[in-house]
């Protein structure tokens, strides 16, 4: 017979077992962006408003934790897709501007910065 204490013990292995991190290699890549976005000196658009690198690198943080805790995410390009490229709430596709350049979406801006990582 399972006793309150071991049912309790089973409940937070099962939830400890769902939350995994992304692979070590993988989680520098990210680390990698998120520096690059950081200290690029460009803008960050979500939802409308503009906030600055180090702003959007402490967003797609807990963006990557949340995915991290629900196990949906195992490489570089699955952060970007599904937690760097659109706000979750309004589906709103997230925004770079560098400079005087045209803004361009967030999901070719940091593809294109992860291409580069790769090539170092």
């Amino acid at each position: 017979m399972l006793t309150a204490a071991g049912a309790l013990a089973l409940a937070c292995a099962a939830a400890a077992a769902q939350a995994a991190p992304l692979p070590a290699p993988a989680r520098a890549e990210v680390d990698a962006l998120l520096a690059r976005l950081q200290t690029s000196g460009c803008q960050f658009n979500r939802n409308g408003s503009w906030y600055s690198g180090a702003e959007a690198k402490d967003h797609l943080l807990r963006k990557l934790d949340y995915l991290e805790r629900k196990d949906m995410v195992k490489n570089a390009e699955q952060f970007i897709d599904l937690g760097a490229a659109a706000s979750s709430s309004s589906g709103k596709a997230y925004m770079v501007k560098c400079g005087a350049a045209a803004a361009v979406e967030s999901k070719a801006w940091l593809t294109a910065e992860l291409k580069a990582i790769r090539a170092r």
